[in-house]
Formats: C-alpha cells, sequence, structure tokens
C-alpha cells in the first residue's frame, strides 16, 4: 500500500510540469462572434487599427458591435485600470460583452473618437504586445484631446488570424504623465 501511494505520489509530481505546458481548452463564449473581416485580422496593425476604429464614432452613431466582437478570442478580457479617491491603483477584469453593455450606451450619446498617437510593439512567435498610446476626442472637429492614456494590448495568432486577447488601459493624469517614449516623435 505505501508503494502504491509514493507511485501515486511520483506520478502526480511529474505529470503537473507537463499540464501546466497544456493550454486549457477555450470556454465557449457567451455570444458568439461574427466572422472576422479578414483584412482586420490580418496583420498587428490591421487589428489594432480595427479596434480603434470600431469603437469611434459621432455622438448618435451606432457601433458596430458584431465587427467588434469578431476582433477578440473567446477567452479575451479588457482591463480599464486608474486610481480611486484613496489614491489606490485599481484595475478590473471585463469581457468584450460587458464592455459593449457599459460602455456602448455612452459612446453612442456622447459620441468618442480615440485615436492611436504612438505605437510600440513586441513579437515574439504567435504573441505581440503593443504599446498603443492614444488620446480621445467627442468630435473629430473638438480642438483639443479631453483625454490621453496608453493601452497595453495583447494579440495573439492562431496560424490563420490575429486575435485581441486583452486591452489593459491608463488614461494619463497629471500624477502619471504619458513617457515621452510613449509619445509621437517630435
Amino acid at each position: 500500500m505505501r508503494l502504491s501511494l509514493f507511485a501515486a505520489a511520483l506520478a502526480l509530481t511529474f505529470a503537473g510540469p507537463a499540464a501546466a505546458q497544456t493550454p486549457a481548452p477555450a470556454p465557449a463564449p457567451a455570444t458568439q462572434a461574427a466572422a472576422a473581416l479578414p483584412a482586420d485580422v490580418a496583420s498587428p496593425e490591421a487589428i489594432v487599427t480595427a479596434l480603434y476604429d470600431v469603437i469611434s464614432g459621432d455622438a448618435g452613431v451606432e457601433r458596430d458591435w458584431d465587427r467588434f466582437r469578431s476582433l477578440f478570442h473567446p477567452t479575451a478580457r479588457l482591463m480599464p485600470s486608474g486610481v480611486n479617491a484613496q489614491g489606490v491603483g485599481v484595475a478590473r477584469s471585463i469581457t468584450p460583452e460587458d464592455y459593449i453593455e457599459r460602455s456602448g450606451p455612452v459612446l453612442t450619446r456622447d459620441g468618442f473618437h480615440e485615436r492611436e498617437i504612438a505605437r510600440r510593439a513586441e513579437r515574439f512567435g504567435h504573441m505581440v504586445h503593443v504599446w498603443s498610446t492614444y488620446d480621445s476626442v467627442r468630435s473629430l472637429s473638438d480642438p483639443a484631446p479631453f483625454m490621453r492614456g496608453i493601452n497595453s494590448i495583447q494579440l495573439f495568432h492562431d496560424g490563420s488570424r490575429w486575435w485581441v486577447m486583452s486591452v489593459y488601459w491608463l488614461a494619463e493624469s497629471p500624477d502619471t504623465p504619458i513617457p515621452p517614449e510613449y509619445l509621437p516623435a517630435p
């Protein structure tokens, strides 16, 4: 009996690292996304451009939420972050569907254009990490942005297309200005 327990413990010891290297199957998405436009998912640059394009529009203009959904991997998350009233850093994780439900009505009501003004990207195999600096206006005719910040965007290529895995962002503040290396070159 003692040998059997030892053998089971030994088997679990060696199975753990192997299991850690095996990706878990993706859960089924809550809402089935429409097929992506091939041009939107053809390259890291294309999918980031599509991401900005699909959330941007004037007041009263509905966004193409099916196109938005089509950019995201079924396990994707969006993570807004900031500082609360007590000065403590906070972040939350939401699904693309949560974003549509919470932000969609505000974007349509008020108008919102988020524009990429600088980009830094690093690639390793099928992964790309993009630091995308943005500014935001309500209308393209606004004389100045009301907000700037940085999106940290993680992309994944599955052999046939690019997917957004996550978007983690922080708006600029007086205490957290955007570093010069993340701004457009002068």
